[in-house]
């Protein structure tokens, strides 16, 4: 049996999987398009907080790629989910994007640029500046909780790594001296919301990735196999090092749409 034959469901990185930067990785069209024709769920989870769910739906569909917000999972998605679990109530000084001010309101709290905070809640932040660092450094050693969207050191774009969102938590973790909470991978929340999403238990999904210490990591916590691609981040070589190694290694989701119709 092979690793995607058993799959009842399957999840997905976007950046470094799908695309990189503005560009669709090879063969990515034709792999979700099987999925779909076989009858195979998918979902797509991102570390980046950057976007909200529609704006992902609407570069998917502008690269020719079938996804609906419902289908795409992000870090802010996750901290949204984390407040209203942890019934939050007050103000947050959000560093980061729209994705991260969305989940915010929609939790409930009320965004502030600086001064008092019941919450900082950072990510990746492409305006990110020395005032920012400041007001968030101030607001934690105020007493409000610190909340990282992910630690992702880069995201791959083109033939490039640019900082992630993890660069900007670790500038106010040093600041601060305070330890976030991280909600995105290798959390579990994000790979727990989609088996939920999709009516399955963890154990009958996959996860295709592109960087070991999230994508596989927190599939394996999660309960997946797992599958790792080498269109992103992290190389075979590192793959090679870890006690485990992911289910399977691909070249990228072409290589592995030709395994799964070769059966192997």
């Amino acid at each position: 049996m092979t690793v995607l034959g058993a799959a009842r469901g399957v999840v997905l990185d976007m950046d470094g999987v799908v695309y990189r930067g503005a560009t669709v990785v090879p063969g990515a069209r034709e792999f979700l398009a099987a999925l779909r024709n076989r009858g195979v769920p998918y979902w797509f989870l991102t570390n980046n907080s950057s976007q909200t769910p529609s704006d992902y739906e609407r570069k998917l569909r502008g690269m020719g790629i079938d996804a609906g917000a419902a289908q795409i999972l992000t870090s802010a998605v996750g901290v949204q989910r984390y407040l209203q679990r942890c019934d939050a109530r007050g103000r947050a000084l959000i560093v980061g994007e729209m994705g991260l001010r969305e989940a915010a309101v929609a939790a409930g709290l009320a965004i502030v640029e600086g001064g008092p905070a019941e919450f900082v809640i950072a990510g990746l932040d492409r305006r990110f500046s020395y005032d920012r660092l400041r007001a968030a450094t101030l607001a934690i050693r105020g007493g409000a909780s610190f909340i990282a969207s992910n630690r992702d050191p880069n995201i791959p774009v083109e033939e490039a790594l640019w900082p992630g969102g993890g660069a900007i938590v670790a500038a106010i973790e040093t600041a601060s001296g305070a330890r976030p909470i991280v909600i995105g991978k290798p959390e579990t929340l994000l790979f727990e919301m989609a088996a939920e999403r999709a009516g399955l238990s963890t154990s009958d999904m996959v996860m295709i990735g592109d960087q070991i210490s999230t994508d596989i990591d927190g599939g394996e916590r999660a309960g997946m196999r797992t599958v790792l691609v080498l269109t992103g981040v992290s190389t075979a070589a590192e793959a090679a090092r870890r006690p485990t190694p992911p289910s399977l290694i691909v070249a990228d989701l072409a290589r592995l749409l030709a395994r799964w119709e070769g059966g192997s």
